[in-house]
């Protein structure tokens, strides 16, 4: 009670209490007094000391039957809920428990949901058979010259692109492994945020005919990186927390104070641009000027519509138990209209941070690290068996890692998106051809 809602003047007195000397306890209705809520606690004593006070007291009390201590936490929040009626600073954070433990329940759903036979047995089964998509077989007799990247192929027709997103896992500049479903995840998330965010900005979208498959604009991509952050956290040499770590104070423009903690949020979302070059560097909405890699006027278009952007994105996330701590950007000129549009990809758990909205606060408190779905396990799997970037051949990833990572992308888009994932279309490349040449043409 003490800790969670702020109520410290507390007292415990035995069941067995004369009501008389109850009743006198702390002044209890006399004039003046502070509020006072009795709370009885199961028990035959119990029982019969409420009758009396049904009759005689005149301040609230109620009565809890199961006090073990699972409970503890749920009973401290029934109390709770009656003291706000009368702090509103208690009332506030009994508002704030119950988003935590709603938040709670739709992560303990996912989990859930996703460890089930069903999503086990999928996973399983395309792993075993090697159904993931890996692009290598995607052949066609009308498939345009392939351009491959690490994790997303493209095709080029005369006046539009498709985009494979493959299951393909990088890492360490090389593959790591191929991880059922990925691609679908990411590729489904990214046109899950196109739409619900089109009303911000226009995008590349024209068509989603395959789970691995975006068909887009063809576009000029800004030579930008529009990162939104909205926490002080992140351990790459161009993230916010690593520079205030090494003295910085003047960070992409902005003023950072002294004396701020990692994962802290920050006082408002900021944009925290970086250069796409040899080496990305984080620049200041004024360099990006001076430097002449945009004018003012696409500027401004662009950095308003990821911070807008950003904002839905996280509104949809706190409504689904996660916070959107930071994420990246891209947008690009089309190039048949001149139009700006929203490109690459959207809030995915790929180009963006989410953590667990309901234990934010008490893992601060407790000077601990945001709980997240993780994801780089698999990657620390690697590091602490061989030497990714020496090694010329490095060992297979353990069967029940990848699967687990596949799961666990399965699980952050459907919380992310709220629709279950349909494990249809996993390793049919023959489907993704079909759909390239029919959506090229």
């Amino acid at each position: 009670l003490s800790l969670k809602f702020a109520l410290s003047n507390t007292s415990i007195r035995t069941a067995t209490i004369p009501l008389e000397r109850l009743l006198t306890a702390n002044d209890a209705g006399a004039e003046n007094s502070a509020p006072l809520l009795l709370v009885l606690f199961g028990g035959s004593s119990a029982s019969s000391l409420a009758g009396l006070l049904e009759r005689e007291a005149s301040f609230p009390f109620m009565c809890i039957d199961d006090v073990g201590d699972d409970n503890t936490k749920y009973n401290a929040y029934q109390i709770a809920k009656w003291c706000s009626l009368a702090s509103p600073e208690v009332r506030r954070l009994v508002q704030q428990t119950s988003r935590e433990m709603k938040q709670a329940r739709l992560v303990e759903d996912a989990q859930i949901h996703t460890k089930c036979p069903k999503y086990e047995q999928a996973i399983a089964m395309c792993f075993d058979n090697k159904g993931m998509v890996t692009g290598d077989n995607v052949e066609g007799k009308n498939l345009p010259e392939k351009a491959r990247g690490k994790v997303r192929d493209r095709y080029e027709g005369e006046t539009k692109l498709a985009l494979v997103t493959t299951d393909r896992q990088s890492g360490f500049d090389r593959m790591l492994a191929s991880v059922p479903y990925k691609g679908a995840v990411l590729n489904l998330t990214s046109a899950f945020w196109f739409e619900k965010t089109k009303h911000i900005i226009k995008n590349h979208i024209l068509d989603v005919p395959h789970p691995y498959v975006s068909i887009v604009k063809k576009c000029k991509p800004f030579p930008i990186e529009f990162v939104v952050r909205s926490y002080m956290t992140g351990s790459t040499s161009t993230s916010i927390w690593k520079n205030y770590q090494d003295g910085v104070r003047n960070y992409c423009g902005h003023v950072l104070p002294e004396g701020m903690k990692k994962n802290q949020k920050l006082w408002a979302n900021i944009l925290t641009p970086t250069t796409k070059e040899a080496v990305d560097r984080p620049i200041s909405a004024e360099g990006v000027i001076s430097e002449e890699w945009m004018t003012q006027e696409d500027w401004d278009i662009c950095a308003d519509a990821a911070l807008k952007v950003f904002a839905l994105g996280q509104k949809v996330a706190a409504e689904h138990g996660l916070i959107l701590v930071d994420t990246k950007f891209e947008f690009g000129r089309d190039e048949a209209t001149n139009e700006i549009l929203l490109i690459d990809e959207v809030l995915t758990p790929d180009s963006s941070r989410y953590w667990l909205a309901s234990s934010y606060e008490e893992q601060i408190a407790q000077g601990k690290e945001p709980e997240n779905i993780d994801k780089e396990f698999l990657r620390l799997w690697f590091r602490d068996n061989c030497d990714p970037y020496k090694d010329e051949v490095v060992p297979d990833a353990p069967r029940d890692l990848v699967l687990e990572l596949s799961r666990r992308y399965i699980s952050l888009y459907e919380m992310i998106t709220w629709k279950d994932f349909d494990f249809e279309h996993g390793g049919q490349e023959d489907d993704i051809a079909e759909a390239i040449e029919s959506s090229l043409m």
